[in-house]
Formats: structure tokens, sequence, C-alpha cells
């Protein structure tokens, strides 16, 4: 591969205010991958060559290709290096968002959320037990308690909801909603600590909790569903407008 110094350049911005440099460069080479600039069957660059092309020290490199190993994007042959899997090969679902006012992209993350915490919202409004509806409204109060004191509720707005998913009982809802946690929750957090600045929004989003909350307590599970889809919904409405303004 040919590095092209106008289009990697940016990176460098990019790497300097990343949390975690070796995850933005294995970003971008994914983005290589799968664009097709790096095709399958291809030995990628030397460790040296990559760190010169994108600024980065060769530990860097070497964690980032070992990211793409673990995925199985990146295959190393013995005395040979690294080269470009084979269409098919990741091992892993992986989820990287990278730009949320993208309006395509925002409607894809919200029907995917919508399609998991909706359909846990209803199963724990049918099986929740009273232990787990005295944590769930405990957080719904914790989230009213902090909006009486002038903040965001943004802690309390996440626990609110990890705390309905803990309560279908179901390991695998718990384990997806976490790792949507990392990957796209961030637009919720954007989107609610953006818009409780304007007069009379945090107490709007709190009546769409209570909602949820209240067919969670009757235990109607399509009204539960219900009510949660219409809050995602609104939370992209809410991140739409912060990101407008």
């Amino acid at each position: 591969m040919v590095a092209d110094k106008s289009r990697l350049e940016p990176l460098r911005d990019i790497l300097g205010r990343a949390p975690s440099l070796a995850d933005t460069l294995a970003l971008r080479l994914r983005d290589e991958i799968a664009s097709g600039r790096l095709q399958a069957g291809e030995r990628l660059p030397t460790e040296q060559q990559l760190a010169a092309t994108y600024g980065v020290s060769r530990p860097i490199v070497r964690e980032a290709v070992g990211r793409l190993k673990h995925d199985g994007l990146v295959l190393s042959r013995q005395g040979a290096g690294a080269f470009v899997a084979e269409p098919g090969a990741s091992s892993v679902f992986r989820l990287d968002v990278a730009n949320f006012s993208d309006k395509a992209e925002l409607r894809h993350i919200v029907e995917l959320l919508m399609a998991v915490e909706a359909a846990a919202t209803q199963h724990t409004a049918e099986r929740h037990s009273e232990a787990d509806l005295g944590v769930i409204r405990a957080r719904l109060e914790a989230m009213q308690a902090a909006i009486d004191r002038g903040e965001s509720g943004v802690d309390e707005d996440v626990a609110f909801h990890r705390a309905i998913i803990d309560a279908t009982g179901n390991p695998f809802f718990r384990d997806l909603s976490e790792f949507l946690d990392r990957r796209v929750r961030s637009f919720i957090r954007t989107a609610r600590a953006n818009t409780a600045r304007l007069d009379g929004m945090a107490q709007i989003v709190q009546g769409e909790h209570q909602a949820i909350f209240n067919a969670i307590l009757d235990r109607d599970g399509q009204r539960a569903h219900a009510a949660a889809e219409l809050h995602l919904r609104n939370a992209a409405s809410r991140l739409a407008l912060y990101l407008e303004r």
C-alpha cells in the first residue's frame, strides 16, 4: 500500500485527541480494509512503515494490528508478516460509530437500540420481581432528585435503563446492552446532557421514563415496548436538535 499523505494527515489530529491511539489506528486500518484500499491477501506494511505513515510509535502499531488479528481481519504468516484476511473471516461483531451528525447512521443506531431495549423493556414488564421493581423505582427517583438539583441526570438515566435490562434476567441482554453502552450510548448521553439545559426539557424526558416505569409496574408488556420505543425516538430527535444548534 502506498500511503496517500494528504488523506492520512488528519489522522495525526485525531490520534492526538483520542483516548487510545491503538484503537484509533485500528479503526483507520479497518476502514482501509473495508474500502478495498487494503485487499484480501495483501501484505500489511511493516510496523516501521505504518509508524512513519501514521505518526505513531511502533508499540502502538503493534497493538493496533493485534486488535485486527484478534478480530480475524488480519492473519500472521510466520516469517512473512501480516496479511489481510479473506472477507467474512472476522470472528466478532463490531460497531464503531464515527459520525452522529449523519442522519442515516443515526437512524440505523436508533433502530438497533429499539430492537434491543424495547424488547428488553417488554420482557421486564412481563417477568420482573418485586425486588427488580424496587431497584427500577429507586433509579427513577434518583433521576428526579438530580433534576430537582438542577443537574443533567445523565448517570442516573443510564442507571435506570441498566436496571431495566438487568430485570429481564437474561444475561445475553445484559452483555449486548453493555456492548452498545460502550459503542453508541454516548449519543443518548450527549442528547441528555445538552437538552437538559433547555427549560423544561429534563422534566419532559423524565415523563417518558415515568411512562416506561408505569407500564412495567402494570406488567403491560406491549405498553412498555411502545414507551421504550417512543423514548428512543425522542432521544434521537433531541440529539438532532442539539446538533442543529
